[in-house]
């Protein structure tokens, strides 16, 4: 889209041109944290074996195994991951 040794069109009157902000033309993401990382794995291996743990379980679990996470965190890294409970249906169990 943006093509940056066009003569005649800076970089800037491209993306004016396209309604797109110059900040955004150059943002690189940063991607997950090591730390973050090793944690998606801890939950990817406990959700395997307890596919009911939500958010609430997951955290009780990490904490119990030494890990320092908060519900907030815990809850948007499942979600990154795609990771929802299994429920029981009312009146199985």
């Amino acid at each position: 889209m943006v093509e940056p040794n066009i003569s005649g069109l800076s970089v800037g009157e491209q993306c004016a041109l396209l309604s797109i902000s110059l900040s955004s033309f150059y943002y690189e993401p940063k991607g997950e944290s090591e730390m973050s990382l090793d944690l998606m794995r801890v939950i990817d291996k406990q959700f395997l074996e307890t596919l009911f743990y939500g958010v609430r379980q997951m955290t009780w679990y990490l904490r119990n195994d030494q890990h320092l996470v908060n519900e907030k965190r815990i809850r948007r890294l499942m979600r990154l991951m795609g990771l929802m409970p299994i429920h029981c249906p009312q009146g199985i169990a």
